[in-house]
């Protein structure tokens, strides 16, 4: 279908900004921009109300990590939720994200802990990835304190929907599986550049080809091995065995075919993966739901099913 009416006027609304592209950017100035665009454009009224919030620490792998607790208006015992910001591994923290927090903190019912891992280019691969691991590792020991009950489960848009599909793995291997997750447009094969939705979306939607290199090579420092499924986790040699998940993928996302085949991929593997498709809506939209109604309308709708998952 045609772009969203009002996802083309957010994207209008960018290109009036007159704001480097990111790829053309350093870091600093793409996190301003980005922090500007997210939690910046935000007025109160929009803010998606929540219980409570509060700032505090969990441990990472080399230290401890800011993270932020949402909690609902909902009687406990409750499930909780890791969550992984996305940002390219670069940009993005926990204020860009507050409110996509708040809203599947608030629609899913769930404690949501949001972990702001180190980014690159100052901490490369893989130190994003094992400051996700440890996290929800000491968020699973600690779930009784925070959510009430034993159910953990992990969500993420983007980069962060890669963290969470490889926390799923890495947890799974250790031991301690995940109750379900919810990933948001992710970014899963890093291995592959084949996929049509890469050159259908190159340019012009936001996130485009120049600045998913720009963010990947940050991010890689000189790391070759793209194979490797701790950043391409949809080259896992087992895709058995993972919690169930729920995956929202956009028509005009450069990501879109390889969120698509993960599901397909779980699917195969003998597990459970709803796939949901975000018609004429482009990278990011999860936030954009007070510009467009059809994208807060899918926005309602996967935290839905994902909310399910947790109590099933």
């Amino acid at each position: 279908m045609p772009l969203d009416p009002h996802i083309a006027g957010v994207l209008q609304m960018m290109a009036a900004s007159g704001a480097k592209p990111i790829h053309e950017s350093t870091p600093e100035e793409s996190r301003a921009g980005y922090l500007a665009l997210t939690a910046g454009s935000l007025t109160p009224e929009q803010r998606v109300p929540v219980a409570s919030t509060q700032d505090t620490t969990v441990p990472g792998a080399a230290g401890a990590l800011p993270a932020r607790i949402y909690r609902p208006q909902a009687a406990g015992p409750l499930p909780t939720v890791a969550y992984f910001h996305g940002g390219g591994y670069v940009i993005g923290d926990l204020s860009t994200h507050d409110n996509m927090c708040r809203e599947i903190c608030r629609g899913a019912q769930a404690v949501v802990v949001s972990v702001d891992y180190r980014l690159a280019p100052e901490h490369p691969f893989p130190a994003g990835i094992e400051d996700a691991v440890a996290a929800t590792k000491w968020i699973v020991a600690h779930a009784r304190e925070l959510g009430g009950n034993d159910t953990v489960a992990v969500a993420g848009d983007s980069a962060g929907g890669n963290f969470a599909a490889v926390v799923t793995q890495q947890l799974r291997d250790a031991g301690l599986p995940l109750a379900a997750q919810f990933l948001i447009y992710p970014a899963v094969d890093h291995a592959a550049a084949t996929y049509p939705s890469i050159e259908q979306n190159a340019k012009g939607y936001f996130l485009e080809l120049d600045t998913m290199a720009w963010f990947i090579d940050h991010y890689l420092g000189g790391y070759t091995e793209t194979m490797d499924p701790r950043l391409a986790p949809l080259q896992a040699r087992s895709l058995a065995n993972l919690p169930p998940a729920v995956v929202l993928t956009a028509e005009f996302d450069p990501l879109r075919d390889q969120g698509a085949a993960y599901a397909e991929a779980l699917r195969a593997a003998g597990g459970q993966a709803e796939l949901i498709e975000g018609p004429g809506m482009i990278h990011g939209f999860f936030d954009m739901g007070r510009w467009s109604p059809a994208a807060q309308a899918l926005i309602t709708q996967s935290i839905e099913r994902f909310g399910r998952l947790l109590r099933r």
